[in-house]
């Protein structure tokens, strides 16, 4: 029989269906391959003329920016969501609200080799990348016009990738994303009432059960969530209390690069590399939120669509659990 679920978050309600799927295989996407030329990636080293000029890079022999030789590179999108020049020119229109399009879009190279994928590089080179991801958001926070940091990677073309070669993306927005909004409304709610964190809740609830974990090591928990939208979603949490992803120690980078690696190897065993998202929800960057906001990663493979139930009820209908997604997910030999 079909069960209502609902997030303890932000209340949000979702139907697990089984009757409509239930094994990994029932999801498997044969997407066409689209590898161009590597002459033609504009990602690949020795291609560097065809991006925007480097914001930031990592070379371990100290050669030219711009200039092969770097491990992780970061440049300005070439077609930015929204620019970084001019004034936000806050105004109203009567009942509407306006302002320009100001704000940061720039893009993680995670790596020079065109071939390897995120779930394919060694840890210490996933390290690599979320100390990238840290000294832009480090960096960007000094505007005061932007309230928002957003980190996220669209993997494969079913997930919106444009490109192949591996890389994420990070957006500076001048207002905080309603998804992230109804987080921390959930969050300061049960912390008002309880005097605790949910997600550290969580941590400790999903520990304590084991049906919904997929992974863990000292710093880090990774879990198929109680209530998901999505077949396989699962969700990186630090079990430690942590509200600021950029605040994080060089260990918890460590810990954090290993339980990715692990996580995204899983999903690729069991769900034979989907296209999928990754997104780094973490607390604004002029709010108050330290005493109750739990930073996390968020990665959902890209199995269903999103149609017009969904989009009329805010509903979403999953047809796997999430005990079932985490036995395939933890049970898979990597």
């Amino acid at each position: 029989m079909p069960e209502l679920r609902r997030d303890p978050i932000v209340g949000r309600w979702v139907i697990i269906s089984t009757e409509r799927a239930g094994r990994p295989h029932d999801f498997f996407q044969h997407e066409p391959v689209r590898q161009p030329p590597m002459s033609l990636c504009p990602f690949c080293p020795g291609q560097e003329r065809l991006t925007p000029r480097e914001i930031m890079a990592y070379r371990p022999q100290h050669g030219e920016p711009n200039m092969p030789g770097w491990t992780v590179r970061v440049v300005p999108n070439k077609f930015p969501a929204l620019q970084v020049e001019g004034d936000l020119d806050r105004e109203g229109l009567g009942l509407y609200d306006r302002m320009n399009g100001i704000g940061a879009h720039e893009v993680i190279i995670e790596t020079p080799d065109h071939k390897d994928a995120l779930a394919d590089m060694p840890p210490k080179r996933i390290e690599d990348v979320l100390w990238a991801y840290r000294d832009r958001m480090v960096d960007l926070k000094k505007d005061l016009r932007f309230r928002y940091l957003l980190i996220f990677k669209n993997h494969g073309a079913a997930a919106g990738a444009t490109l192949d070669h591996t890389h994420s993306q990070l957006i500076a927005l001048p207002v905080t994303p309603t998804n992230v909004l109804a987080e921390i409304d959930g969050c300061r709610t049960h912390f008002q009432q309880k005097e605790r964190c949910i997600y550290c809740d969580i941590v400790r609830q999903e520990t304590g059960d084991a049906d919904r974990i997929v992974a863990e090591n000292p710093e880090f928990l990774c879990l198929t969530p109680y209530a998901p939208r999505f077949p396989f979603e699962m969700w990186v949490l630090p079990k430690r209390h942590a509200a600021y992803f950029e605040e994080s120690q060089k260990t918890q980078f460590e810990l954090l690069a290993r339980i990715l690696s692990e996580s995204l190897r899983r999903m690729n065993r069991v769900l034979s590399q989907p296209a999928y998202n990754f997104i780094l929800h973490t607390s604004p960057l002029h709010e108050k939120t330290g005493e109750f906001y739990h930073w996390h990663i968020e990665i959902i493979p890209k199995l269903t669509q999103v149609a017009g139930f969904e989009w009329g009820t805010g509903f979403y209908i999953n047809p796997v659990t999430p005990e079932e997604s985490a036995k395939f997910l933890r049970e898979a030999e990597i």
